[in-house]
């Protein structure tokens, strides 16, 4: 069985795309595959933030994971900060990346990175790298402008490999289907995301159904008034049909609208995200703080068990405490625990 892994950073109120590309693949996904689920709070460490927020935000998230079906007996769920192995991991791989690798990460350039920017802003694409390199992830589902992130984690664990022995599974990046979607409703051109300058074309998962209704409602459409699926030349109503389609399970090409017009594709769309959400949303209600503690509580013991164990295997084989020195001039003792290839 494949393993896959899914980091979810609380940086913001979570938002309709993050449901259809990343939370949902996980719940559909966690009775075929073992999977992992993280809280990717030390991810959020590299900007400027509250330290209350943060907390509150971490908690949301995973309420809202569990509300939308993840089950912590199939998923392993937990926050980062709560499973030390993470960090250790991440230094060991810093051991061998570069500068320059880090340096032309696309997130570190898009987030102004420069003279005045956090370290940590620089290195957390090794920190990804750490994230699945300790689960021996297989798979790694992400939306297309991250795979630059796990081809640089791919490179890292076949360089450590090489030079100290078969520590690390390889993994591999895998594209969900409508990971790259959804766009914001009051900008087509721009992807739908959780800290977008304005929230008027974000429909959050903890919206009330009268926003969410109101935002659809607003969405920018397109000149003529033909409903059909022309990503290039009319992206706003190709908006809308990703979404319908993906809240549906129908290819958004093959959604007929023929003789209606926009406004009755919006009354559809929105009465989709009210249907999805409303649950949802009721579910995450009942959950107390003390209940989703507990979840991640007993998620980062059992995380922990088996990360731990992989960094011991690298720190082993990378000449640290319980390593075994290869003699000059031989290639490195390859190291069989867990389950590298």
């Amino acid at each position: 069985m494949s393993r896959r892994i899914s980091g979810f950073k609380p940086t913001g109120p979570l938002q309709l795309g993050n449901y259809v590309g990343a939370i949902r693949p996980v719940v559909r996904g966690q009775h075929e595959q073992d999977t992992v689920a993280f809280i990717a709070d030390l991810h959020a460490l590299t900007v400027q933030h509250d330290p209350v927020l943060l907390q509150s935000r971490s908690r949301e998230v995973a309420g809202l994971m569990l509300a939308a079906g993840v089950d912590p007996d199939r998923t392993l769920l937990y926050r980062q900060s709560d499973v030390a192995a993470h960090l250790e991991l991440h230094y060991l791989l810093e051991c061998v990346a570069s500068y320059g690798e880090a340096h032309r990460m696309i997130q570190f350039k898009e987030k102004g990175g420069g003279g005045g920017s956090r370290l940590s802003l620089l290195t957390y694409p090794v920190l990804m790298a750490a994230d699945i390199l300790v689960h021996d992830i297989d798979e790694v589902p992400v939306g297309r402008d991250q795979r630059q992130h796990v081809e640089l984690t791919r490179d890292l664990a076949e360089r450590f490999n090489e030079r100290y022995g078969r520590t690390f599974t390889v993994p591999r990046a895998v594209h969900p289907a409508f990971a790259a979607r959804i766009a914001d409703l009051a900008d087509p051109a721009r992807k739908m995301g959780k800290t977008n300058a304005s929230t008027a074309g974000v429909l959050f998962l903890l919206d009330p159904p009268d926003v969410l209704r109101r935002k659809v409602m607003r969405a920018v459409t397109d000149a003529g008034t033909e409903v059909v699926y022309d990503p290039e030349g009319s992206p706003g109503i190709a908006n809308l049909l990703d979404i319908l389609g993906a809240l549906t399970d129908r290819a958004p090409e093959s959604i007929d609208f023929r003789g209606s017009g926009y406004g009755r594709l919006k009354t559809q769309v929105a009465d989709a995200v009210i249907a999805t959400l409303e649950p949802l949303q009721r579910r995450y209600q009942e959950l107390t703080d003390e209940e989703i503690e507990a979840v991640l509580a007993k998620g980062a013991e059992q995380a922990a068990q088996t990360a731990d164990a992989t960094v011991r295997r690298a720190k082993a084989a990378i000449g640290l405490t319980g390593g075994r020195r290869a003699p000059a001039g031989s290639p490195a003792t390859p190291v069989t625990a867990g389950r590298p290839r």
